[in-house]
Order: C-alpha cells, then sequence, then structure tokens
C-alpha cells in the first residue's frame, strides 16, 4: 500500500500534536542521569583552527585532558564545534603527539631528543643570524638614500589560538626584529 506525502503530512503532523499535548517534556539524551564530567576540573579556551575563535570547554582529571566540547555560553559558536574543532579531544590524546623537543642535525637520518632550553637557545641564535645577514639599513628610492631598518630574511604569521594580547606582543616583536612580512593565519 502505498501512502501518499498529503497523508505523510498529516500523520506527522497528528503525532506532533498529540506528542505536545501530553504535558511531558520531551527528553532525548544518551548521557545518564548523573553528569559523566562530575568531578572533573573544568577551563575554558578558544579552538585553534580557525580565525572564528570557537569557545571550548576543556574537562580534565589529574592534569590529563578527558573531556572536550563547545561552550554553550560562548557568543561565536554557542556550543556548536565544526569537524576539526570537534576532533580536539583526538589531537590532545594521542599516543604519536611529539611532547619533546626532536631536532635532525644536517646530513643526519636520525631524531635526537633534545632539551626545551636547548631549543630556545637554537632559535634565538638562528634568528639573530638571520636578522644580522638580511638587516637593510637605508635603501635608494630615485636617488634618495632613506633609512628603512628592515630584515627581508624573515617574515612572522600569527594564529587564531593567540589572544589579543599576544598578537599584540608577536606585532611588537616582530617589528622590533625589523620583519616586515607580518601575517595572520586569518586573512591567508
Amino acid at each position: 500500500m502505498g501512502i501518499s506525502r498529503r497523508n505523510f503530512l498529516k500523520g506527522g503532523g497528528l503525532a506532533a500534536g498529540t506528542l505536545a499535548v501530553t504535558g511531558k517534556p520531551a527528553h532525548a539524551s544518551v548521557d545518564s542521569e548523573q553528569l559523566r564530567t562530575k568531578g572533573l576540573q573544568t577551563s575554558t579556551t578558544v579552538c585553534p583552527y580557525c580565525a572564528v575563535g570557537c569557545g571550548m570547554i576543556v574537562h580534565t582529571k589529574d592534569g590529563k585532558i578527558v573531556n572536550i566540547e563547545g561552550d554553550p555560553q560562548h557568543p561565536i559558536n554557542q556550543g556548536s564545534l565544526c569537524s576539526k574543532g570537534s576532533a580536539m579531544f583526538q589531537v590532545a590524546n594521542n599516543e604519536r603527539r611529539l611532547t619533546k623537543v626532536q631536532y635532525r642535525a644536517k646530513g643526519s637520518d636520525k631524531w635526537e631528543e633534545k632539551s626545551w632550553d636547548w631549543a630556545m637557545q637554537r632559535m634565538a641564535k638562528l634568528m639573530k643570524d638571520t636578522r644580522d645577514r638580511n638587516f637593510v639599513k637605508t635603501e635608494k628610492v630615485g636617488g634618495k638614500e632613506y633609512v628603512v631598518n628592515r630584515n627581508d630574511g624573515m617574515a612572522m604569521i600569527g594564529a587564531a589560538a593567540l589572544d589579543n594580547e599576544e598578537c599584540y606582543l608577536l606585532g611588537k616583536f616582530a617589528r622590533a626584529m625589523g620583519v616586515g612580512y607580518l601575517e595572520h593565519q586569518a586573512r591567508i
């Protein structure tokens, strides 16, 4: 027996009306009556993937992330997350995620573990060397010489995971280094 679209809509409307009149609040949930996040430490953060800045709630137990979900009180996403934001828990809790500095020397085929202090010192030295090698003090334009104090050997990029204050400091640092190529992930 076939059912017409009109009869299907009539039946659906009748069923919805019957459920609405019963006065019982609808309750559909996969969660148990006891909250699964009860007793966990809660903090808020911002999704690091794009420039939208969706709010997230992170639940931790003994310093380990056990749950990440959208923040329903956040004005941007109101609790919803895209597929990348929803997968953030898997990024944080992944046995393949690197937590230590790995370094492969020039010409080597092996990675070696280094300390964070060593990595910071090395990055600072390489940045200073690059700045010294590529720094332009003056530039001639139309026969006239101008002071430019520019570093053409570096570029810096901000990210959506940074807040306003961090972006401000990154911009100040980049300009102090003479970097002219300063961008943000939201514009690329």
